[in-house]
């Protein structure tokens, strides 16, 4: 419960700083233009209540937190947005109203929060890569440990991969991604001596979206140290093969395994120099045997000073806007199955770690940041990106679309955005309920 709450303030934190960033850059432009901003809100003041607010002297603007925490508003006047409010539209217009300005001052007003979110993600990203530098597992250094979905896909637990298509991954974390996003046919590993050819069916591709871990490094189970004085009996460098008379190659086998004894004291058989022993040790009552196991060399790092992170910083920002955007042409193509990966809180709570951790938390802002910003900038009124698609027609015609056909449009983008809340929504309990 006390991890689940530690997540739940993660998220509201993280949704609130992106919400606020976003509304500033409306408030900005309009403000620069001198458009009277109404309001300027975290969260909706629904029936007109809100936890806060205020109004400073000699300001047109009201301050505050609403009840309803799903976001927040910037509400400018004159303009037609989700709140449908027309009463500024029986009259003409004023000259500090959003509709009486020229298009190109109104573009930069809507595109301003987007560009904002854009900004942040980029600013997280340099301090990311100036404070912890680059991390990255060699794909070249690994084999597979192949989960489930992974086996049923047809790889095994050993292959190393050689190839995706003819594209030849360098990091080995981004493999199940890069799976999906390049909607790969075929990947070529290496199993044992031998090149083996593993085609994809692309109904595979929305389980991998939404499946935590299909590949994870093979890693031998070598004893580093022993903790506990009941095992002495194992030393640095043991090689554990099997347990209670089941073969454990990898470390990973070798915790399934453990987990099956707690309590129990079992035979393990170890590899210790040119000899093979077996020898008895103890299993806690959760399924440990109290050792540090020897890492392989796989990660590779690379420091940055702060005038080689801005570039990294900026690459590794339009890298992750240009991943996002093939994950949403994914979700938008049906035959994928890669709808059922579109979440909603719940599922963005489920990526924040149960303690803080700083580059966790900045990480994750940095991407739902750039999320924000793209999700915006769909052509569907109610997002700005509506908002962007009326500028650009009214540029092209010479004339603003008229308020009665903007009204309609932000019911039906109303109508599209709930709709969409409802498969994220009913997403995350399908996979609350199939735990």
């Amino acid at each position: 419960m006390i991890v689940v709450l530690f997540k739940t303030i993660q998220v509201i934190l993280a949704l609130s700083i992106l919400v606020i960033i976003h509304e500033l850059g409306h408030f900005f432009w309009a403000k620069v233009f001198g458009i009277r901003v109404e309001k300027f809100y975290l969260f909706f003041d629904i029936g007109g209540k809100a936890i806060f607010k205020f109004k400073p002297k000699k300001s047109e603007t009201e301050y505050g937190i609403g009840w309803l925490p799903l976001g927040g508003y910037c509400k400018i006047s004159g303009m037609i947005d989700e709140s449908f409010d027309r009463e500024s539209l029986n009259h003409e217009p004023e000259e500090w109203e959003f509709r009486s300005r020229p298009a190109w001052q109104r573009f930069l007003v809507m595109f301003g929060g987007v560009l904002n979110n854009f900004i942040l993600a980029i600013i997280l990203y340099i301090v990311i890569t100036f404070t912890w530098g680059s991390s990255y597992i060699s794909n070249k250094d690994c084999e597979i440990y192949a989960s489930p979905l992974a086996t049923e896909m047809g790889f095994k637990t050993g292959d190393k991969v050689i190839s995706l298509d003819d594209y030849e991954p360098e990091d080995f974390g981004t493999l199940q991604a890069d799976i999906a996003r390049r909607k790969v046919e075929k990947v070529s590993v290496l199993r044992g001596s031998d090149t083996v050819k593993v085609y994809i069916d692309e109904s595979y591709i929305g389980n991998l979206l939404k499946t935590p871990a299909v590949f994870s490094p093979a890693v031998e189970f070598i004893i580093d140290s022993v903790a506990v004085k009941d095992n002495e009996v194992l030393q640095k460098g043991d090689k554990i093969i099997s347990i209670a008379g089941v073969p454990t190659p990898y470390l990973q086998d070798g915790r399934i395994e453990l987990a099956k004894h707690s309590y129990e004291t079992i035979a393990a058989e170890v590899v210790r120099g040119a000899d093979t022993i077996t020898l008895n040790v103890k299993v806690d009552s959760i399924g440990h045997i109290g050792v540090f196991t020897k890492m392989p060399d796989i990660v590779r790092y690379k420091e940055y000073n702060f005038a080689q992170a801005i570039p990294q910083g900026v690459k590794t920002a339009f890298s992750t806007i240009g991943s996002y955007l093939q994950d949403l042409r994914l979700v938008a193509t049906p035959s994928s199955g890669a709808y059922k990966s579109v979440g909603s809180f719940i599922s963005i709570g489920s990526v924040f770690p149960s303690v803080w951790n700083w580059y966790s938390f900045l990480s994750i802002l940095a991407l739902l940041s750039i999320m924000l910003a793209v999700m915006n900038l769909l052509p569907i009124p109610v997002l700005d990106g509506g908002h962007i698609l009326f500028l650009i027609i009214e540029m092209i015609i010479g004339h603003k679309v008229s308020d009665k056909t903007q009204i309609i449009a932000q019911y039906i983008g109303l109508i599209l955005i709930m709709l969409l809340m409802f498969l994220a929504f009913g997403n995350d309990i399908s996979m609350l309920i199939n735990r």
